[in-house]
């Protein structure tokens, strides 16, 4: 399972790499720190076959350059096939940030958790939901013509 995490904040990549780590899967993240790195990545990933696909995308909104919105509506307007899923994992409680994560095709909305029993229990239940029940649109595979 390959996990891309766009969070500026060294302190919650290593909270959530660690939570990761209490689970039964397997999870290879790759980080990047801004919505332009996260769109590059995911560029990357749509146009090259050697390339690991992703299989979710935990998205702070909050980030430097490309902002957190910027990228979710540069997934929605620009790939030709569906995104895997991308969940906002954001500080703000926000209503507004809520319902706009929404409109962008977010599929879901957590806020970031406060403690390491947290983050502990938001990985298990992403992959309790997310990694073992959901199923996911399968990746596009090239034609030639």
């Amino acid at each position: 399972m390959n996990i891309l995490l766009v969070e500026d904040n060294p302190g919650d990549v290593r909270l959530t790499q660690e939570a990761f780590k209490s689970t039964d899967s397997e999870i290879e993240f790759h980080t990047v720190t801004d919505g332009a790195k996260a769109t590059e990545c995911v560029h990357v990933h749509q146009d090259s076959e050697s390339s690991t696909d992703i299989d979710i995308i935990l998205l702070d909104l909050n980030l430097p350059r490309v902002d957190g919105f910027s990228f979710l509506e540069t997934l929605k307007n620009e790939l030709d096939y569906p995104p895997p899923p991308v969940l906002v994992l954001s500080s703000s409680e926000s209503e507004s940030d809520i319902v706009e994560s929404y409109e962008q095709a977010a599929n879901a909305y957590l806020t970031k958790p406060k403690s390491p029993e947290e983050f502990d229990s938001m990985a298990q239940a992403i992959e309790d939901f997310w990694i073992e029940s959901a199923r996911h649109p399968p990746a596009p595979t090239e034609t030639t013509g």
